[in-house]
Parts: structure tokens; C-alpha cells; sequence
């Protein structure tokens, strides 16, 4: 919802919109010779009248100020010309005292034949003022440390938090500089800073840097400053001012949100294990460690078994056999290593053992005493290269990755004085985190079919729903292993208005860059379908999308390597509307899908074909079909035809088979495909059936909505008691809220002819059609702001909510969820 627009000075223009925020305040209806037609209870309580004796009586004996017969007239001719006035005024209280107005005149309008302006008014508030001693009291103990400086940046005055920040006493500060006091916070730095303000009077604002203090000299922490000239009356610039404030969370926040995000980006570039347990080690060195060491259970580094250390799978040995999968330091050649690459690793004793690896905690310590610990005799040489190379601080992380036990990360600092810290092993956990899950991807992708085939089934849908619109049944059949794993698809995607999207779609090519670029597309496909694109236009998006990444994957020397170069893909994108009964579809190349109606014969609409995706710069047509209810609707891949060597006689043995009479839809998903494909293929076959339903006039009620804001409130009542009717009370309230808002900002910002609806099957949704193409947005309005709340309090209120457009306009509309 758009927020009025507030005028804060006289004779600035006020927007239409502003007519409906006058109800806040006092209002009144003055009619263009003067007299007074409408009084309201606020203007009675501001001003004292009663309405009886005001009404049809001259509104200039309300005004405590001479006549002014000119301006009058001037306002009144702009509001004539469809503009609105505001300003501030005074005017005259019952009782006779006087009183300051905002007053708001909107454009002229008529009421009874008669030309009439709407006036509201609000009485100025006073003023709060401060005393000395609170402003003195605020500047001493504002959580912002406060320095004032001369023109040689001496210290002349500062607060009580600065104190604390620096560590440094006051009497010791003042008359002192900013480098002969902390040397550890860039001085000259921000001395160059400050003299800057001096020199050009321009202020500097959020200048951050790290450092130490003497509050906490074994810690780096972060400011944020600000310096402001001071001037005094002449204009002169006097001196500096410096706010600074303890920044030290926000930026470890920060660095370690752009850390993972660079982890994210370097890590994992390839599906070989080792490669991406060394990158792991060479991306925190010497970025977050001076040493790293990467420890994997044999099992991921041999290949020999997919599952490497199932966690829960039973109790596990207390010294697991492990080898050295990479290392990296400051130090060339690694010294500080006991063992090298390719070696069989000792696992620490007791509590450090496998339970380590199980249990997925860190091992933290942020002393490391070579003197101390279980590697003192169970590892002398470990506690001799921790004395030589001055190891002090040690995390070691598990990397572990869908419940599965991966191995170990040891991070170590030497050269670098700062001890870990809690932050550290948030970072550390995340790295490894990342880390695990590409040693996990590449162990798995060991071998091409089993990898492949474990990629596709993880990205199909688990389970299918098309909720109160379709009954739903589905059929994968993986190629042979001698064809490899191909890049079928389908999915049934929930819309608003009880819509469904199917989708059915064939990724060119076999192996594991099929299955991979399969789940690009199906996510893509979600996305797109999510945004309420007709089938045309998110087939044509798609495209794009092809076309994008075969690009990218052609020019990428990873994806030359590894044969995974996207080439193309078919797809159907099918919209059905059970309250209509109309089914919209549009394909790409892929095969039409079939129809088969309850009392007639199987056929396959007549649907333009299309370019396969990744042709591009051509165009994609949309068919509309009406389906009687309990239909039968399949969407198929061209496997399931093609297995006969004849396309057309695959089609007609497909039709026979959907065409029998079978009520449970499963059943026949499976029959069917069991008949048509007796032996393994060299191709993917996916089927997916639908059975359609259809919403009734009893789960469905509409009304047009005249383009005057009084039919808000009609509105609103009709949809209150049609929901009562349904049974569900609970939801009225609420209903009466989004209804009230989406049609107010329709009638406000949108163009006629608006239409509500209001449909009942797995949710009650609301939807509020108009003719306007404008994308709504939501806004986070301001305490002061009069407007702009509608839509927040609809998206607050709601499950869910959005906007679609037709050929006609947009549809807001949203769901809630029925008890």
C-alpha cells in the first residue's frame, strides 16, 4: 500500500490519496460559499462546537486571525482545480482562547449538487525541551565514546565510555595525541582523517579500522569513528570532534560471512577428494590459520565404498584408520608436520577418539601447552614440533556431512600471536561444514552410473501433491547402466487460486552432467513458476537459462574436463485451474501430452510444438483445453514412447494402455509403464498421471467491486458472511482485514473494473482482480508515516501472498491457512 503523502509546509500540493487519511484528525465539510455542511466528533473535541451549532453556519467565525479574502480565494480556486492545500493556522475554541492548526484542504469535490472541499485539522503539540544537566548527563555516559580535539588534534575533552574503550585514563589523555596513547589503532591514519575535517570543514562518517587498546591489548578489536568540525560563532573551525564506537562484533560478523562466502567459491571446484581436501587447506592458510592439516577415514580417500562411517551405523573402532589428505602452512615444505601426505595417521587417545569424529563437536584449545595433553606420551613427536615451530592455539573440527563421518581438519596458529577464539570455531566449523559437503560429493561421484543415478533420485520430488485440483501418480525408470543415468524429470508445483503446474522435461545427454543440469532446471523451473509466469513466458525464461549456462559450461575448463557441458533439454509446462476446469499448456520440443476424458476416447491435443530449449530467438505458443472432471492427464518423456523403435505406434500403445478402466491412479502409472517398457533402456522413462478435480460454485464466490471507496465496507460484510457459510468462524477476522486492504489499495492505486474472490479448498484464499499492470510493493513504513501498512499487514495476516498478472491486469491474492 502506497503512503499518503505527508505536506509539512503551506501551499504545498496534496495528492488524491490524501482524502482517506483526514479521518485521523478533526474534519469538516465546507461548502464554496463558505458555510459549514459536515461536523465530525474530533472536530467537536478540538475545537468545542457541537455540531449544531455549527453546521449550515460560516466557518470563518471559527478563525481566531483577520480575513484574508485574497488568499482564501486562492486556495479555493486550487482546490477547484484538483489540487489540495495545507498549512497551519489559528483558530478560535469555544471557550475563546486560541489554538494552532495543521490544517489540510482537500480538492473540491461535490455532495448534493453542491461543490464541497474536505477540511481536517490537528492541533499543534508542544515542544519538549532539556534541561543542561541532562544534556551534560547524556554526553558523560552516552554508550558512544566522545572526544573533543583542538586544531593539533590534543585531546581537550572526552567521555566516560571513550575512557573505558582506549583503557587509557583521562588525566593522561587530555592534552596528549591520539599516536603518543594507542599505537595499535593507526594513528596516523585517522590523524590524516581529522585534519582533513579541519582543513575542509566536510565531516567523515563510519570510518572503520581494527586494532588493539590498552582495555584489551591480547585482542583485536573494531571502530567505527565519525569526525565533525566544531565552529564557533565566527564560523571558525576550532577543533574536531570523534565518535567512536566498538564495531568489533559486526566485523567479525562480516569477515566471517565473507570468508565462507569465499570457502564457498574455492573449495569444492572439482569431484576429486584429495584435490578438494587441499584446497580446503590452502584456502585457510595463512587466511585463518598458520597451519592445516587434513586427516580422511581411508574409505573416502580409496573409493572402495560409498558409505565411509555412517553415523548410528554401530559403535565405532577406537582408533579408526585414517590417512593424511593434505597440508598446508606459512612455512614451506610444512614443517610442523608429523605426518606427510599419502601417511597413515595416529588418532589421539581417549577423550579425544573417535567419539570426536561421532559426536561432531570441535576439539578447542586455545593454549596448546606442549607440557600438557594425552600427545605428550602418546605422541612425543607431536608435543616436540609443537615446542620447535611454537604451535599455541589449535581447533580441530570433524568434517562430517549428511550424518556420515568424513574425517578431520586441524587448524593451528603460530606466527600469528592472536589465540583462537570463540568466533574462530564458528569459522572453522563453517569451513569444514562446506568442506565436508564437496569430499562428500566427490566420494560419491567415485562411480559415474551409482553417483549419477543418486543425483537424479535426490533432486526428483520425493513425494507429489497436486492438493485439491488433481489426483496425482508418478513412474521413474533409470536407463540401463551401459546407457548411463539421463536427465528426466517432473514435478507437480502448487500455485495460488488452487492452481497446479506439471512439468515434465529431458535433459540432453547421459551421466552424471545430465542429472546435474536436470536439477538446475527443475529448480529453475520452480522458480519461475513460483513468480506466476504463464507457460510461454517461463518456457521462453528457460531458454535464456540454457542457452546461459551452455555458455558457461563450454568456456569452463572444468566442465571440458569432465564432459558435463549443458547442450539442450525438452520440456512441457502445463497450468491446470480446477475452478475453471481450463488447462494451459505450452512445450519445447518435448512430446504432447494425452487426454483422456471420462466418457471418451484417449487422444493427444493439438499443441504447438516448439524449439527444443537452447535453440533460442524463438517463440513459444500457449494452447488452453478445457478438461471435463476426473479426466485423465499425462505428461511423459520420450523414453516411455520410443521404446518401440516407432514413435507414432509407441503413442497409440500408450493410449491403450491409460484407456483401460482403472481407479486407482498408481496402479495404473505402474501397469502402464510395466507394458510399454518389459526391459531395461538406454533412456530415462518418467510418466506422470493426473487425475482432475473440480472446484464447485460451494467452494467458490466472486463479486465486482464498484470503484468507491464506500464499497469497501459492503465488501468486506459480503465476504464475512459468506465465510461464516463455510463454516469457518475463525477465519472471519482476518478475512475481513485482507479483504478490506487488498480492495482499498485496488480502488486506490489501481484501475477498474476490480473483481474479489474468494476460494475455499486446501486454504481460504482471497484474490482482488483489477485492470492495472503496476507490481505492488511492500513497504516498511515509519512510525511517523500516515500510510503504507496495508500491504505489510497483509503479508504479517497471511500464510502466503502475491500477485500474478493476466491479459487483463493482475491478481493480488492471499492464502490462509484453514484450521
Amino acid at each position: 500500500m502506497e503512503p499518503a503523502r505527508k505536506s509539512d509546509t503551506a501551499d504545498t500540493s496534496v495528492g488524491s490519496a490524501d482524502l482517506f487519511d483526514a479521518s485521523a484528525d478533526a474534519a469538516a465539510v465546507i461548502r464554496d460559499d463558505g458555510t459549514v455542511a459536515g461536523w465530525t466528533r474530533a472536530a467537536e473535541a478540538l475545537l468545542g462546537y457541537p455540531a449544531s451549532e455549527v453546521v449550515d453556519g460560516s466557518a470563518a467565525r471559527l478563525l481566531a486571525m483577520p480575513a484574508d479574502p485574497a488568499r482564501t480565494a486562492a486556495i479555493a480556486e486550487r482546490c477547484r482545480a484538483g489540487n489540495g492545500w495545507s498549512g497551519q493556522i489559528r483558530v478560535r475554541h469555544r471557550d475563546g482562547h486560541g489554538l494552532d492548526v495543521r490544517l489540510r484542504v482537500s480538492a473540491a469535490f461535490r455532495m448534493a449538487g453542491r461543490v464541497c472541499f474536505l477540511v481536517s485539522a490537528g492541533a499543534e503539540r508542544p515542544q519538549w525541551t532539556m534541561a543542561q544537566s541532562v544534556l551534560d548527563g547524556f554526553l558523560v555516559r552516552s554508550p558512544v565514546g566522545m572526544a573533543v580535539l583542538d586544531r593539533e588534534l590534543r585531546y581537550v575533552w572526552l567521555n566516560d565510555t571513550l575512557e573505558r574503550i582506549g583503557g587509557v585514563p583521562r588525566p593522561e589523555r587530555l592534552g596528549r595525541r591520539l599516536g603518543d596513547l594507542l599505537p595499535g589503532l593507526e594513528g596516523e591514519g585517522l590523524e590524516e582523517l581529522m585534519r582533513k575535517v579541519i582543513a575542509t570543514g566536510v565531516p567523515v562518517t563510519d570510518y572503520e579500522y581494527a586494532g588493539w587498546s590498552w582495555a584489551d591489548p591480547h585482542r583485536r578489536h573494531a571502530y567505527s569513528t565519525s569526525f565533525f568540525p566544531l565552529v564557533d560563532a565566527d564560523g571558525t573551525v576550532i577543533g574536531v570532534c570523534s565518535m567512536v564506537l566498538d564495531v568489533t562484533e559486526r566485523w567479525a560478523a562480516r569477515r566471517l560471512l565473507t570468508m565462507v562466502n569465499e570457502a564457498g567459491a574455492c573449495i569444492g571446484t572439482t569431484l576429486d577428494v584429495p584435490r578438494t581436501a587441499q584446497e580446503l587447506a590452502d584456502f585457510a592458510v595463512p587466511r585463518f590459520a598458520d597451519f592445516v592439516a587434513v586427516d580422511l577415514l581411508e574409505p573416502v580417500l580409496s573409493g572402495e565404498c560409498l558409505g565411509a562411517w555412517p553415523v548410528g551405523a554401530g559403535p565405532a573402532p577406537a582408533r579408526p584408520a585414517m590417512r593424511r589428505a593434505a597440508l598446508s602452512s606459512v612455512r614451506e615444505g610444512c614443517p610442523e608436520a608429523v605426518h606427510r601426505i599419502g601417511e597413515r595417521v595416529g588418532f589421539l587417545a581417549a577423550p579425544y577418539d573417535a567419539r570426536t569424529l561421532i559426536q561432531g563437536d570441535p576439539l578447542f584449545l586455545p593454549v596448546l601447552d606442549p607440557e600438557q595433553g594425552p600427545w605428550v606420551t602418546a605422541e612425543p613427536r607431536r608435543a616436540e614440533r609443537v615446542r620447535a615451530y611454537g604451535l599455541h592455539s589449535l581447533i580441530a573440527v570433524p568434517l562430517r556431512a549428511r550424518d556420515t563421518a568424513l574425517g578431520l581438519v586441524t587448524f593451528a596458529r603460530s606466527t600469528n600471536a592472536v589465540p583462537f577464539g570463540s568466533d574462530d570455531v564458528l569459522l572453522a566449523r563453517e569451513l569444514a561444514a562446506r568442506a565436508a559437503v564437496c569430499l562428500d560429493n566427490a566420494r560419491r561421484y567415485t562411480r559415474e552410473h551409482t553417483a549419477a543415478l543418486t543425483l537424479q533420485r535426490s533432486l526428483l520430488p520425493p513425494a507429489l501433491t497436486g492438493g485439491t485440483a488433481l489426483d496425482v501418480a508418478s513412474s521413474y525408470l533409470p536407463a540401463d547402466p551401459a546407457g548411463g543415468v539421463g536427465g528426466d524429470w517432473f514435478d507437480v508445483i502448487p500455485l495460488s487460486g488452487a492452481r497446479v503446474g506439471l512439468v515434465v522435461g529431458d535433459v540432453v545427454g547421459h551421466g552424471i552432467g545430465a542429472a546435474a543440469s536436470m536439477g538446475r532446471l527443475r529448480t529453475a523451473v520452480q522458480t519461475l513458476a513460483d513468480m506466476e509466469l504463464p507457460p510461454d513466458e517461463l518456457l521462453a525464461h528457460l531458454d535464456d537459462l540454457v542457452l546461459r549456462l551452455g555458455a558457461e559450461d563450454n568456456g569452463s575448463g572444468a566442465a571440458a574436463q569432465s564432459t558435463a557441458a549443458f547442450t539442450g533439454a525438452t520440456c512441457l509446462y502445463a497450468v491446470y485451474d480446477p475452478v475453471t476446469r481450463r488447462c494451459t499448456m505450452a512445450r519445447a520440443g518435448h512430446p504432447p501430452p494425452i487426454v483422456v476424458p471420462p466418457d471418451g476416447p484417449a487422444h493427444f491435443p493439438e499443441i504447438a510444438a516448439g524449439p527444443p530449449l537452447g535453440l533460442g530467438g524463438l517463440a513459444f505458443e500457449t494452447t488452453e483445453i478445457e478438461l471435463p472432471e476426473h479426466s485423465l492427464l499425462g505428461l511423459y518423456t520420450n523414453g516411455l514412447i520410443q521404446a518401440c523403435d516407432d514413435v507414432e505406434r509407441g503413442m497409440s500403445r500408450l493410449a491403450r494402455a491409460l484407456a483401460r478402466a482403472e481407479p486407482d491412479l498408481e496402479t495404473l502409472c505402474a501397469e502402464a509403464v510395466s507394458e510399454l517398457v518389459p526391459r531395461p533402456q538406454p533412456d530415462d522413462i518418467a510418466l506422470l498421471l493426473t487425475r482432475t478435480r473440480a472446484l464447485g460454485a460451494d467452494h467458490a464466490v466472486s463479486w465486482d467491486v464498484p470503484d468507491d471507496p464506500a464499497a469497501v465496507g459492503e465488501i468486506r460484510a459480503l465476504a464475512a458472511r459468506q465465510v461464516m457459510e463455510w463454516g469457518l468462524a475463525e477465519l472471519v477476522m482476518t478475512t475481513e482485514l485482507l479483504v478490506s486492504e487488498l480492495v482499498t489499495n485496488a480502488i486506490r492505486y489501481a484501475a477498474p473494473p476490480i473483481r474479489v474472490r474468494l476460494l475455499r479448498d486446501s486454504r481460504l484464499t482471497c484474490e482482488v482482480a483489477d485492470a492495472s499492470s503496476t507490481a505492488p510493493r511492500l513497504r516498511h513504513a515509519r512510525s511517523t508515516d500516515e500510510g503504507g501498512r496495508g500491504l505489510f499487514l497483509v503479508a504479517q495476516l497471511s500464510h502466503r501472498w502475491g500477485a500474478r498478472y493476466t491479459g487483463e491486469g493482475k491478481i493480488i491474492w492471499a492464502e490462509q491457512e484453514i484450521p
